[in-house]
Order: C-alpha cells, then structure tokens, then sequence
C-alpha cells in the first residue's frame, strides 16, 4: 500500500467530537474542498474535524498514462469498463487507516462521515460499504458506485443501515447523470438507504447542495441528550 500524506485539518472547534473524512476527485488534492468548511456554515456548537486527504500520485490510463493525483486507475467512463479493483481497495485501505487514526483520537465510527467528489465518492462508497463497524453516513457527490456487481457478495451487514447521500448534476459531462442515477438505483434495489438530490449544474458543487449537506450532516452527527 502507498505511504499517504498527512491530510489537510480543519477542526470547527477545539477538543472535536466528530470527524468528516472528504476525499477529492481526480487529479486534485487536499485542499480542493478546504472551502466548503465556512461555507457549510454549520451550528455554531459543532465540533468536527474536516479531514481532506491527498490521493497519491500514479498513472492515470483515461489520461494517457498521465501521472496524477488519483485514488485508483480510471481506463475509461464508459459502462462496462475495466476497473481497477486493486486500486480501489488499496484506496479502501487508507480510509481505514485514516478511520482508525480518528478513533484513536477519541472519536467513534459511529461519529465519522465519509464524503467524497467524483472519484473520491466512488472510494468512500466502496469503502463505507464494506465495513464491519459502520460509519454515520457516507456522502457520494457527483459520482457512481464503483464494482456495482460486486458489492452484493462483498458488503459487510453491518453497514447495511448507513445513511447514504448521493447528489448529481444533471448536465454532468464527466460522471454523467444517467450513470448516477443507475448508481442510486443498484443501492436501492440492495435495500439501502439513499437520499437522492440533483441540480442544474456540471461536474461540480452548488450553493443549494452545499445548503443541503449541511443540513444531512447535521442530522448525521447531531448529538443525542
């Protein structure tokens, strides 16, 4: 497995009591999403540490061989194509890595999230899914389930019951709309349970998604009297 590097940290309070893991799409890195942490503009008592890893560096083949940021080989978009099975559990196992390190500063799976964009949302789908000891939510935006034909065989039930939050655009040139639409669709026929939203953009982020992450993190990581 590749070395990670030490992610970029924001903490919205001191002495955190829950954690989001957020990784970025391809060929971005760590600091691509830092932004989004004023703009969630969450309730002035929350305690959580933002955590954005950096994918490493490797050949990307959908990019000629190119030599990026990525959390596992891409061949190509298309339905169908080859994936990297490889590449997606190493990527797996650095969010476990990164889980266990959350725990081990005091804070439960139970008060971790796992969001992602695009590629990244792909790895924590595949990732959140398989685990024996589930996290509060796994956030997918812009993104698609990754080895679909796979997970019924290999997902844990424990995380059966994880709450899922998948968003698109529906002009999405790159990951596009019908590709997440077929996504949210394998995990309701698997009995999970998905909150779906679109919106009139591309490949990206908008004000009212950001308005509604915000809103479904707050309920995922609220705390209970």
């Amino acid at each position: 497995m590749s070395a990670i590097e030490p992610p970029v940290e924001i903490e919205t309070a001191a002495s955190p009591d829950a954690a989001v893991i957020w990784l970025h799409g391809l060929g971005a890195d760590g600091h691509d999403f830092e932004p989004v942490v004023d703009q969630l503009a969450l309730p002035p008592d929350s305690r959580i540490r933002f955590i954005f890893p950096h994918a490493p560096h490797r050949p990307v083949t959908l990019n000629g061989g190119y030599v990026m940021r990525a959390w596992y080989d891409i061949h190509s978009l298309e339905r169908g194509a080859r994936q990297d099975r490889e590449g997606l559990e190493e990527a797996r196992g650095l969010v476990d890595a990164l889980i266990q390190r959350e725990r081990e500063r005091g804070i439960a799976a139970s008060r971790i999230v796992l969001m992602g964009f695009s590629q990244g949302g792909a790895v924590a789908l595949h990732a959140g899914l398989r685990r024996d000891e589930p996290v509060a939510g796994i956030g997918a935006l812009s993104t698609y389930l990754p080895l679909h034909h796979l997970l019924a065989e290999e997902r844990h039930p424990n995380s059966h019951d994880t709450p899922i939050f998948m968003a698109h655009g529906l002009y999405d040139p790159v990951v596009t709309y019908d590709i997440g639409l077929s996504s949210r669709d394998h995990l309701l026929e698997l009995g999970y349970h998905v909150e779906w939203h679109e919106y009139p953009m591309e490949h990206s982020l908008c004000p009212q998604e950001i308005d509604d992450i915000a809103r479904w993190l707050s309920e995922r990581l609220k705390k209970s009297d």
